[in-house]
């Protein structure tokens, strides 16, 4: 089919992350630049008996900062008609995308039911952490929304790691093109809600000594952990604009790999990240050559920067020097938010496009990498 065919817009997002209660929040920290990290807050818990600043020490996390979202544990059940002593017993990140999905779907002009005929609304949700209660329930975060909305389509929580709500983007794009839903709510979700979740980073080295995320730039040292959930909404492009929906947006393609096996089990794939960008750009009939801007991964470790770098190059073609193409993360203003990183990551992208500057990234200074204007 034409790639215009398959072109898949965004009518609707919205976002909480460190520092911002809502989108408009989200841009102004990213346009002003600000650093969103903190030591948790003293209503999460006391960190001292968790924290040595040595690393290597077993039980003990070397890292006292995160990217926290305030009032993450607030809800008004009785807004979804659930009785306040189920809700309880909720996962608060589960609580949480609920109250995004509906926030997105008013962004987007809509009510639930006004969304798409029959309710044929997919609901695709990335979620990797599940301390809360003792047991993880991932299924329930998709399931409680398509509950809630009485929507028909597939719904489906992704576990892929750091990869989640941009592989459940790629699931929902599949499911809008091959005709399974009408519209899709597509995010992630990630929480804090325990210092072992810190303790866990700390034992596999993952954590930074401080409280900087440096993607790309000079002495980085690993990521600060981040909280975050986003919701899009998203409709064929053709049907967004049949129903005058507002577009944000368009996704024109999306691609979908695996590293193999490398030098270490959480060491990436120059060669592997280089064909997915590739495969992304033929899918969408785009040159490279004509791209302003990449949200990279950009994680603020020493491996893993120079890595990303190499696998776009790899894509990007030769010569690079040819071609100038600005590169940022997220994750130097909130921290990296794991199963909403992806999702961060595009709804950064989407409010640049919307007021039509690029938002800087933090710490970069000196590059690590010299071909990477940041």
């Amino acid at each position: 089919a034409p790639a215009a065919v398959l072109d898949v817009a965004v009518v609707g997002l919205s976002g909480r992350y460190a520092q911002a209660r809502d989108l408009r929040e989200f841009w102004r920290n990213l346009r002003e630049g600000r650093h969103c990290i903190t030591e948790a807050p003293a209503a999460r818990w006391d960190i001292a008996p968790w924290f040595d600043p040595e690393r290597g020490r077993l039980g003990k996390t070397y890292s006292r900062w995160a990217g926290f979202i305030d009032e993450a544990d607030r809800f008004d059940p009785l807004f979804f008609q659930i009785a306040p002593r189920d809700a309880h017993y909720i996962d608060p990140q589960e609580r949480l995308f609920l109250q995004e999905a509906y926030t997105a779907i008013e962004d987007a002009g809509h009510t639930p039911a006004s969304l798409a005929a029959g309710s044929r609304v997919g609901v695709f949700v990335g979620v990797m952490n599940g301390q809360y209660g003792g047991a993880a329930r991932h299924w329930s975060v998709a399931n409680r929304v398509s509950y809630q909305f009485d929507f028909t389509g597939p719904s489906l929580a992704v576990d892929t790691a750091c990869s989640s709500s941009l592989t459940a983007l790629h699931l929902a794009m599949d499911s809008l093109r091959s005709g399974a839903c009408e519209a899709a709510l597509v995010g992630g979700v990630s929480l804090i809600v325990d210092p072992t979740q810190l303790v866990a980073l700390s034992a596999m080295g993952m954590l930074s000594s401080g409280d900087r995320c440096r993607a790309f730039g000079d002495g980085a040292d690993g990521f600060v952990d981040g909280e975050g959930v986003g919701v899009l909404v998203l409709k064929p492009l053709a049907r967004a604009q049949a129903d005058g929906d507002d577009i944000r947006g368009v996704i024109k393609a999306t691609a979908l790999n695996h590293g193999g096996r490398t030098h270490g089990y959480t060491v990436p794939n120059p060669k592997a990240q280089a064909e997915v960008v590739a495969g992304a750009l033929k899918a969408a009939g785009i040159e490279a050559a004509s791209l302003g801007y990449v949200e990279a991964h950009g994680t603020g470790t020493a491996l893993g920067d120079p890595i990303e770098i190499a696998g776009l190059c790899r894509a990007f073609g030769s010569p690079v020097e040819r071609q100038a193409c600005a590169i940022g993360s997220v994750k130097s203003n909130i921290g990296h938010c794991e199963s909403a990183a992806g999702v961060a990551g595009v709804t950064k992208v989407l409010l640049q496009m919307q007021h039509g500057e690029i938002a800087p990234s933090l710490d970069c200074e000196p590059p690590k990498i010299g071909r990477a204007h940041v």
